[in-house]
């Protein structure tokens, strides 16, 4: 079937056509020989089992006719002639008057020990004991045929000397035993006619089946012969009709025509022609439409782009005044708050550490983390990539300490577990804003009087930095990471530490891991320490 789904010719149609004829026929042509066939070999097997069944009733009648002459004789003579004359008498009568060795047909008779007495064709063997004779193909005779005739009477095929040729052939034997004398009375015949009769069938039927292909290859081939000149025909017909749809195509691809109904000869094709020239004129109707609609748009085009690039202008030159307003006043932010961490410091100093002077220091280092991420933020594409090695423990120590007033102004403590490890290779900001915006969100959503713990361990591929805090549970975990998103609406912050914390991540090749069971939240990073022996070489 996958020939018909692919581009055929009319010439490749009309082959498989005339292909598919040519394979019926042949199914045809077998399917007779076979039958014929099979009709012969019923009939050959029914001439068999007739042939057989009429020989075996002949060999029966025949022998149960000498037994009772055998039987007459003997019931008449018994006493009156001695017993060896009379067996003499008997042999030769029965030799005489059913031995017709030219027709295959004689009496043998044995006794029962297996001593030939009486073989009109071997009379040679004459006296001689063919208990242990068997035939060519190994086959005892004499104890199969004195087993059967014991029970009564019984038939036995093997293969013996025919008289008539001098050559063996099938033989089936019937012998029955004359009890007064113990003799084994028997007569056969050969079943070679069987073959021959077979062998003229089989001519017979091979001639009428040669009859019956050569008809019916002469039918095939005049039936060939008219459908192939229908076929051209047919061919040349439909190949006119489509010459006429191919030339109107071709014109139609170019212009307005319409296809001469009055060239279209098969009655079918018409409605098709119809279709075809309603087709062509909705077409060229729509063509003119379209150019229409097209110059309409065009103008429109033109007027909307023209808009379009007065608006962009305008939104580009509002977004630079906006960036330069950002930039500035986080210029601006820096000079003040560097005035109130050094007023801070002052005032530790000279009065020393009061509550009110530790919430002012804790504000104005989440007002300084928060300056850090917008600065960040500004400039973080031109950062160069000048990575150095790093202790991370020793850093991260100082980023606790200055969280420490921010921490106890929100009752949180913070436990550090560092195991020593090898130096990280990163950019000192970016590993400011990792660890600050950690730390940040920790205090900030941690539960008042717990305890926030930050491991470092050594793994095979980096440093494992992890932050895990006591926190009320996450309701969209997954928006965590995105810009400006806040898990607690009045949290202080724009919600883009995070944020910063992917970006940065991703670009240093840091592994990023988020758990949260039973309201422990832990972030965890996987910093590589590749590069870092160079680095620290250098």
């Amino acid at each position: 079937m996958e020939i018909l789904k692919r581009n055929l010719s009319i010439n490749t149609i009309n082959l498989i056509g005339i292909g598919l004829l040519l394979l019926f026929a042949l199914l045809f042509t077998a399917l007779v020989v076979f039958e014929e066939y099979r009709d012969f070999e019923h009939e050959v097997g029914r001439l068999k089992t007739q042939y057989l069944q009429r020989k075996k009733e002949e060999i029966r009648e025949q022998t149960d006719k000498v037994l009772r002459f055998i039987a007459y004789e003997y019931a008449n003579y018994r006493g009156k002639v001695p017993a060896d004359a009379l067996k003499r008498q008997i042999l030769d009568a029965v030799s005489q008057l059913y031995t017709d060795l030219a027709s295959n047909r004689y009496i043998f008779v044995y006794r029962l020990d297996g001593t030939n007495i009486l073989d009109p064709n071997r009379p040679e063997l004459k006296g001689t004991n063919m208990l242990a004779v068997e035939d060519p193909l190994g086959a005892p005779i004499l104890p199969r045929l004195i087993e059967k005739a014991k029970q009564g009477g019984g038939f036995v095929s093997y293969v013996w000397e025919k008289p008539s040729t001098k050559r063996f052939a099938p033989k089936i034997s019937y012998a029955e035993i004359f009890e007064p004398w113990g003799w084994l009375v028997g007569t056969g015949v050969y079943l070679d006619e069987l073959d021959r009769m077979v062998a003229q069938k089989k001519e017979a039927m091979k001639r009428r089946l040669i009859k019956y292909v050569m008809e019916i290859l002469t039918l095939s081939a005049i039936l060939f012969g008219f459908a192939f000149a229908g076929i051209k025909l047919i061919n040349k017909i439909i190949r006119d009709e489509i010459t006429t749809f191919q030339e109107f195509f071709k014109k139609a691809a170019t212009r307005h025509v319409v296809i001469n109904r009055s060239r279209i000869r098969i009655r079918e094709f018409l409605p098709l022609a119809d279709y075809v020239n309603r087709m062509v004129d909705t077409i060229h109707r729509r063509k003119r439409e379209l150019t229409e609609l097209n110059l309409s748009l065009e103008e429109k085009v033109r007027q909307k782009t023209a808009k379009l690039r007065k608006e962009k202008e305008f939104s580009d030159a509002l977004v630079k005044t906006q960036d330069a307003f950002i930039k500035t006043s986080i210029h601006e932010i820096n000079t003040p708050l560097a005035v109130i961490m050094a007023q801070i410091d002052l005032l530790k100093l000279q009065g020393g550490e009061n509550r009110y002077v530790r919430k002012i220091e804790a504000a104005a280092k989440m007002i300084h983390t928060l300056y850090g991420d917008l600065s960040y933020l500004l400039k973080r594409h031109r950062i160069p990539d000048a990575k150095e090695p790093v202790d991370l423990a020793a850093f991260v120590r100082s980023r606790l300490d200055f969280f420490a007033e921010i921490a106890r102004a929100n009752r949180v403590d913070f436990r550090l577990d560092a195991a020593p490890c090898p130096k990280v290779c990163m950019n000192t900001e970016e590993l400011t804003r990792l660890v600050d915006n950690n730390l940040s969100n920790a205090v900030k959503y941690a539960i008042p009087g717990s305890t926030v713990a930050i491991t470092l361990s050594c793994e095979k591929k980096g440093v494992r930095l992890a932050f895990t805090n006591a926190a009320q549970e996450i309701e969209r975990i997954e928006k965590l990471f995105e810009p400006f998103y806040k898990e607690q609406r009045e949290s202080v912050g724009f919600g883009l530490g995070l944020y910063l914390v992917k970006g940065i991540c991703e670009r240093n090749g840091i592994a990023v891991s988020l758990k949260h069971e039973k309201n422990l939240v832990t972030f965890a990073y996987l910093i590589p320490t590749e590069g870092c022996h160079e680095d620290s070489a250098a």
